[in-house]
């Protein structure tokens, strides 16, 4: 995986020694309210699962999923990557920490992993899912011209509660 180095943060792989500053910056109730599968509260035994099975997965030929950290001055404060990748389409999903919020780190991060799914993974669709809640993540992707292509009606189930999720989506 490549590292893409930007005036102000680099993506890079996660690695090992990331688990402090992973368990530190996403441990954070907004990120669990945002988010389907982040718990809260995140300790250090998560982090260390997070790394140890995003390790075993980068190893792999054709992984699955691919998770960029985002660095600024060795510290992760946020993460950005793909799953469900297929012949030719991978979602995006991606975590900011809050005291890292309003600064166009995560609207920049968007944009530099966009063009990394469709030139480097060949995708040519490339879609996220947000709670209706959720307006500045649905910020970030229109800032980057995704387009809402519809609300999935009671789509998540996150604890006892079901949720709408809006889909939204880039085609190349």
């Amino acid at each position: 995986m490549p590292v893409i180095k930007t005036k102000n943060f680099i993506l890079r792989p996660f690695k090992k020694g990331d688990e402090v500053s992973l368990a530190k910056n996403i441990n954070h109730k907004k990120i669990y309210r945002n988010t389907w599968t982040v718990p809260y509260p995140y300790n250090l035994k998560h982090g260390k699962e997070f790394i140890r099975k995003d390790l075993k997965e980068q190893r792999k030929k054709k992984p699955a999923e691919i998770n960029f950290a985002i660095d600024i001055n060795k510290e992760v404060i946020g993460g950005i990557g793909f799953k469900e990748i297929e012949s030719h389409q991978a979602e995006i999903h991606y975590w900011l920490a809050p005291k890292c919020h309003n600064k166009g780190i995560m609207t920049l991060a968007l944009k530099k992993m966009t063009k990394y799914g469709f030139e480097k993974l060949k995708v040519r669709r490339i879609y996220a899912c947000v709670f209706p809640f959720n307006k500045a993540s649905m910020r970030i992707l229109e800032k980057n011209h995704y387009k809402l292509e519809g609300i999935l009606r009671k789509e998540v189930k996150k604890g006892r509660k079901l949720f709408d999720d809006h889909l939204f989506a880039k085609v190349r």
